[in-house]
């Protein structure tokens, strides 16, 4: 019978999710992993496999924590402030925080394309986002909140490009409110 962890999994996975965030794959050591999670090097390999392992459902709960976030904040209001929600609320208030920006968009600046699995799962992500950003569009034309002569589709893109370009710009140390009205210029292109 194997010894039983003495450590909460959860909490080690979200030290984890933090590390990785902040640093990227690559720059992440084992040792940096394991200080932060507070566990020895056959625990974590053990409850959590290699670092890569590690590193996919760090990205993979990161994923799902945000991308709800992103369509409830997308569903409240009209359709034109749900997108306005949408794109301010990804600005952090928190200085250190907004700086670390977006964990996925780190991750396809990391890996590009080159990874098929991580591919897979940043497309099932954001394949889900734009699919409830082009309906919330296109039940914004049919109020006449939201230009009618706009493709959906193309206007979904935009949203998401903007959510990176955001993002990124966060990452570049812009600051709360130079995001939000950013956030505002990109929502007020969509109006009728």
């Amino acid at each position: 019978m194997g010894r039983p962890r003495e450590f909460d999994r959860d909490a080690a996975l979200e030290a984890a999710l933090r590390v990785f965030w902040a640093k990227g794959f690559a720059a992440t050591s084992t040792d940096d992993l394991r200080a932060a999670m507070g566990i020895g090097r056959q625990s974590l390999y053990g409850a959590f496999g290699d670092k890569r392992t590690l590193y996919l459902e760090a990205l993979d709960a990161y994923q799902r924590r945000t991308t709800s976030g992103h369509l409830r904040r997308l569903s409240e209001g009209d359709p034109l402030e749900g997108i306005e929600n949408l794109l301010s609320g990804l600005v952090a208030e928190d200085d250190q925080e907004r700086v670390l920006g977006c964990m996925g968009v780190g991750s396809v600046g990391e890996f590009g394309v080159t990874d098929p699995e991580l591919n897979a799962r940043r497309k099932a992500s954001s394949e889900r986002l734009y699919r409830g950003i082009a309906l919330r569009i296109g039940e914004g034309q049919e109020q006449g909140k939201i230009d009618g002569s706009l493709n959906p589709a193309e206007a979904a893109s935009f949203v998401l490009m903007t959510m990176t370009g955001l993002q990124l710009a966060a990452r570049g140390g812009a600051s709360s409110a130079e995001l939000k009205a950013m956030a505002r210029f990109a929502t007020r292109r969509l109006e009728n």
